[in-house]
This record gives structure tokens, sequence and C-alpha cells, in this order.
């Protein structure tokens, strides 16, 4: 479900070898990126992998929390874009996935945080917020912060963080 009032687009253009594409229920092929270890413990808090069931649940979960959408990337050899990531524009939270481990470290999740703070100043928002971020997650601390976010209360595991706009 897009953010009450607002017309969610089909796409956002980052880059020529990046963009936002809508969420679609064909998720299935998703579910290799939340069977990782690595990133269920920086997204979960834990490494219980998820089946078909699971998956679908997360994503009609985050549908209504926000604008949820695809983050695909096309290589410079390729014609056409694949995806390689999801995340929920929200004001209450803002969750990313980087799936593609290949493309972890790239930039590319510093590039789809700053077009979603480029969407939020479009639609007058005055400020974002991300729910949590657990402290040992030092990659998301590290986006966050460098796209101008702040840790603010602690939650059990880590903090929230809040960009005023």
């Amino acid at each position: 479900m897009p953010i009450e009032g607002i017309i969610q687009p089909d796409t956002i253009n980052i880059s020529s070898t990046l963009r936002l594409r809508k969420f679609s229920d064909d998720c299935a092929f998703a579910l290799d990126w939340y069977q990782d270890e690595e990133t269920l413990l920086l997204v979960d808090g834990k490494t219980d992998p998820y089946d078909m069931k699971r998956l679908c649940q997360m994503y009609h979960y985050l549908q209504g929390q926000g604008e949820l959408y695809w983050i695909e990337h096309k290589a410079e050899d390729s014609t056409h874009f694949v995806p390689v990531g999801d995340v929920t524009f929200g004001k209450e939270d803002i969750p990313i996935v980087i799936g593609d481990p290949t493309l972890q470290g790239k930039g590319i999740g510093k590039l789809v945080i700053r077009a979603l703070i480029a969407r939020a100043k479009t639609l007058e928002f005055d400020v974002l917020r991300v729910a949590e971020i657990y402290d040992y997650n030092v990659a998301s601390r590290k986006l966050f912060e460098d796209c101008g976010f702040r840790a603010t209360e602690a939650t059990e595991k880590g903090h929230t963080y809040v960009l005023a706009l």
C-alpha cells in the first residue's frame, strides 16, 4: 500500500544503471537473499532462513508500511535491469536490503537512500526515521549516517535514526 494520499510511481530512475521499481507479487527470486545467514543477522537479528510463505508475509507487511520497491541494477554489458534488493520508503522506517552479495558495499544503498530523501523533500516531508539499526550492523549505520541521519533513541539492540529535512 502506498503512503496514504500519495501516488507511488512505477519507477524511480536513479542512474542509467540503477532504478527502483514498484513491488510486484512475483518475489520468488528474492528467497535466496533471505536465506543468507549474514544478511538475516543484519536484517532480523537472527539467522532463521525464510521460506516462501514467510517471504510473502514479510513483503505484504512492508507493502502496508509505505512504498515498497525492488532495487534494480543493470550491468554495463546488459540491456535489462534485474532485481538486486528491496527497500521500503515510509516516514517511520526505511528498511533496505542489497541481496546480491556481489553488489554489497558498492554504494548502491547510498544512491537509493539519497533518491528516497529527494522524494521525501519533493513530498514536503519534514522528517524521515529508521525504526532500528542494530549497533553491530556497521554498514547500515554508516549508510544512513553518510546520508545525514543521526542516531537518537536507544532500542534493545541498537538505535533509531532520524533525518530532519
